[in-house]
């Protein structure tokens, strides 16, 4: 039997100093331009905590908000906010940056993130505060240090420094002294990515209500890496953030894939689940600095905020068929081959046609389709368009060239099928994953049947490839349970090997 979807949850953390010191496009530009006027500019683009949790983008992202009732509000949505907006969700919640240092500080176990006493006094309280802290997490918070250790560490040591609101806070010290792969830019890189995991994985717990126990399995599928100069890569961050949410019973493995990674991830994990090697699998990722105010130029330029200023993160959790929740078919399972081509046509054929036309199905046979789902209030000023409705328009031209629809019907197509996009950009995040809740509930509530989760990766990006590579799984309504084939019981098996164990003790006391 297929396993089903048992629940999702979403997490962000504002991080806006975070977008200053540790984006790619910023420190770049400090290297390369130190004296630009964006640099100069972008302090006066960051916003504040309140409004990044009245942005409906984010409040949709933690469920407060449906897509569809996004899609009411024009856009941009930018100049709107939602009226009294909550920083916890339906279905996750949007952490503040100092609570995110705590946390970040709580997921480092080799004593290498320090945090100014003052800024532990003023923190600890707000953080200790928080429902989903308890015992085991609250315990790992460490004291405070001087502020004058973590100035030396910043000036000599090569720390990465930390800062809350424009000033210095603490500080990420290397792991070794000449290993760039445990440099304490990468270290801060690497906790910043444990934590988010760390985050949703609570999150799940919370909105699920599955006991930490009854996890068997971690996969985790962000974009970021750790090892040491041995191994670079090498992992583990799934097992490292179980350890940290206690998840004590689970194993686990990073699946590392670019963009498509939480597709490809979902499949395994639907896999294992039907396979009957584990009952509970979750899929969970964290969020990447290296992402943060990556269009900024083109943010400022415009006189918007630096709208990339949030580090995501989810976690799904893939169970066994309980007859109620939707399954995640893995028959209809579409892959982007090393044969495939790189042309959209051929992407979308490989995505979406072809495992469709495998099954028996059309195009439009499937409810909703869920590509990256990048917001396109931070895409469309970069330049970049609407990514999801770029995606809906290639799949409508493929139906219209399958004879399924008419080319008059495409924007038909896009409005029925189609969902606004709302999630950050932050590589993996966006890829097709952020529907997964709202489709699970949609099912649920019967307001559709089906829907197709579509993640795209470059794999060109690490120079190792030209390859473009992409995924594809169906999510339906539940089929019911089926009858358990005819065969032998557990309980009739034990009675034959007692019965046998009779025997062959009978036929020793005979001899």
């Amino acid at each position: 039997m297929n396993s089903v979807l048992k629940g999702a949850a979403y997490v962000l953390a504002h991080t806006p100093d975070m977008v200053l010191h540790n984006g790619t496009t910023q420190t770049t530009e400090m290297v390369v331009n130190p004296e630009s006027e964006y640099l100069k500019k972008l302090p006066e683009h960051i916003r504040s905590f309140e409004d990044a949790v009245a942005y409906l983008p984010n409040q949709t992202y933690i469920g407060n908000m449906t897509p569809d009732e996004l899609a009411q509000h024009p856009q941009p949505w930018v100049n709107e906010k939602m009226e009294g907006a909550d920083r916890h969700g339906k279905l996750g919640e949007i952490m503040p940056q100092d609570e995110f240092l705590m946390l970040m500080q709580v997921c480092d176990v080799f004593e290498l993130l320090f945090l100014e006493e003052s800024f532990v006094a003023a923190t600890k309280p707000k953080f200790e505060a928080h429902e989903l802290m308890d015992e085991s997490i609250l315990s790992k918070v460490k004291p405070g240090v001087p502020m004058a250790e973590v100035e030396k560490f910043v000036k000599e040591e090569h720390a990465e420094p930390l800062y809350h609101m424009g000033k210095l806070v603490g500080y990420v010290k290397r792991a070794h002294d000449v290993d760039t792969n445990l440099s304490a830019h990468v270290i801060l890189e690497n906790l910043v990515s444990k934590a988010s995991c760390v985050l949703a994985l609570l999150n799940l717990v919370k909105v699920t209500g599955i006991d930490k126990s009854e996890v068997e399995y971690v996969i985790d599928c962000a974009e970021e890496a750790c090892g040491d100069m041995n191994q670079r890569g090498g992992g583990n961050f799934a097992k490292a953030a179980a350890e940290i949410a206690g998840f004590s019973s689970a194993s686990g493995c990073d699946i590392r894939a670019f963009c498509a990674a939480p597709t490809h991830s979902l499949i395994e994990a639907a896999s294992l689940v039907k396979a009957g090697t584990y009952k509970n699998v979750v899929v969970a990722a964290g969020g990447c600095t290296a992402k943060l105010g990556m269009n900024g130029k083109d943010h400022v330029k415009k006189d918007l905020p630096a709208l990339e200023d949030m580090i995501g993160g989810f976690a799904l959790l893939i169970s066994e068929n309980d007859g109620i929740n939707p399954e995640l078919d893995t028959d209809i399972v579409g892959r982007h081959t090393v044969g495939t081509g790189s042309s959209p046509q051929a992407v979308i054929t490989s995505l979406v046609a072809a495992p469709l036309e495998k099954n028996g199905l059309k195009i439009t046979d499937i409810d909703k389709y869920a590509p990256e789902m990048q917001n396109p209030d931070i895409t469309k000023p970069a330049g970049a368009g609407d990514v999801p409705l770029a995606n809906y328009k290639m799949i409508a031209a493929l139906a219209v060239k399958n004879g399924e629809i008419a080319r008059g019907d495409i924007q038909k197509f896009v409005d029925e099928h189609g969902v606004v996009g709302w999630a950050p950009t932050q590589g993996h995040i966006p890829s097709g994953v952020p529907y997964c809740g709202f489709a699970r509930q949609d099912i649920l509530d019967g307001k559709i049947n089906s829907a197709m989760i579509i993640g795209k990766g470059s794999l060109f990006l690490g120079r190792m490839t030209n390859l473009f590579d992409g995924v594809s799984i169906v999510i339906h309504k539940n089929q019911g349970k089926q009858p358990e084939a005819a065969g032998v019981s557990e309980e009739q098996v034990k009675g034959l090997i007692a019965k046998a164990m009779r025997e062959f003790a009978a036929t020793l006391a005979g001899e």
